[in-house]
């Protein structure tokens, strides 16, 4: 699931096949089919989040400021200032661990898809996300059960929800964090990502995504190139 998610991430970027078309039908299968998420979702979410990263109110990845995490230096400022305080934010470096990594795709993905795709009307995706779990069902039911296979459901995107998380927070999260200040675009992708280290375990634990910057200066190019 994991890795169908970085090649999903790849179709949606239009950086496999030189037709934009050919990308747009095999994204709609690999994260249809093989993940049970819509197409329509990850981009409505993902092109906003590339046009301005760490851009507080316009990036989506960063909506769990100030509800659950204090975020960058200068909105922690702001909260400070205005005294707000909806959770305990000077232990926020342990309760990330409870709150983030394992709960962000069983608990909120799972039903905020459904709830997306039948807000807009985008019946193609929701019957491509049907076949993934009725495959799903029909391939583990015999073996394990109706209550078995919801276990291994819930198993499969709890270990995920860690990966997920761990991968897409560490190479953002450590940059400027603030409003959109309406700066040039090359700057905003530099200021809003970092790098990991290079090694075979970082490239496929990542998706290659530990080139965070040349992915966000290059979003087409396909990911084995990033490191030339």
């Amino acid at each position: 699931q994991a890795q169908a998610g970085w090649l999903q991430h790849d179709f949606g970027h239009l950086s496999v096949f030189s037709k934009s078309r050919w990308n747009h039908w095999v994204h709609k299968f690999v994260i249809g089919h093989l993940k049970g998420a819509p197409a329509s979702w990850w981009n409505h979410l993902h092109f906003q989040h590339h046009a301005k990263p760490n851009c507080f109110r316009k990036d989506p990845d960063v909506n769990m400021h100030p509800l659950f995490f204090a975020l960058g230096k200068t909105l922690s400022v702001e909260l400070g200032v205005q005294k707000k305080k909806f959770m305990p934010y000077n232990h926020q470096h342990k309760y990330f661990f409870i709150i983030g990594p394992p709960a962000l795709v069983p608990l909120y993905f799972q039903w905020y898809i459904f709830y997306f795709v039948v807000q807009r009307k985008q019946w193609v995706d929701l019957a491509w996300m049907l076949t993934f779990y009725i495959r799903f069902f029909l391939t583990y039911s015999p073996l394990l059960g109706v209550k078995g296979v919801l276990g291994l459901l819930l198993l499969v995107r709890f270990i995920e929800s860690n990966w997920f998380v761990w991968v897409t927070q560490m190479n953002h999260i450590p940059m400027h964090i603030d409003y959109d200040k309406n700066v040039d675009w090359f700057s905003t992708q530099l200021q809003a990502t970092c790098n990991v280290h290079q090694s075979f375990f970082n490239d496929w634990f990542s998706g290659h995504l530990n080139f965070q910057i040349e992915h966000h200066l290059f979003p087409t190019m396909p990911r084995h190139n990033y490191w030339k």
